[in-house]
């Protein structure tokens, strides 16, 4: 199962309205156990991470004033995709074995996914949610 990356508005009347994805977007945000093994990894934790780490025990849902710092943590992912992917190297259960590149593309392309998402969502006042 993969995890997905979702653009969602809040409801007058409580709760959220998950949108549509785009045409031209993707919506995947890596395996189901990418929540512990990548997002909720030590790497990413030990860099300061405060959203994709929840990930680990929980979906993630990223309120529409959070997305700006949202934006900023998944720079701070892709400026160490090398030290993420060194982790998935030396980690037998991140799947197949790859290359250290193939999983940082991997983690890139992802992190491609959410950070489009999270524009989509800034610029309709919206959120983020992955699960």
């Amino acid at each position: 199962m993969s995890l997905s990356v979702d653009v969602y508005v809040p409801r007058a009347e409580g709760g959220i309205e998950v949108l549509d994805v785009p045409p031209e977007s993707s919506d995947v945000a890596g395996w189901e156990r990418w929540r512990t093994e990548v997002w909720g990894s030590e790497p990413v934790r030990s860099l300061g991470a405060r959203f994709f780490p929840r990930l680990a025990t929980e979906d993630l849902t990223v309120a529409p004033d959070e997305v700006s710092d949202f934006l900023a943590e998944c720079d701070l992912l892709r400026t160490h995709l090398a030290r993420i992917a060194d982790h998935m190297t030396a980690e037998a259960g991140t799947g197949s074995r790859k290359s250290h590149a193939e999983h940082a593309d991997d983690v890139s392309r992802r992190l491609d996914n959410i950070v489009n998402a999270a524009r989509r969502a800034l610029g309709i006042g919206g959120g983020v949610i992955i699960w």
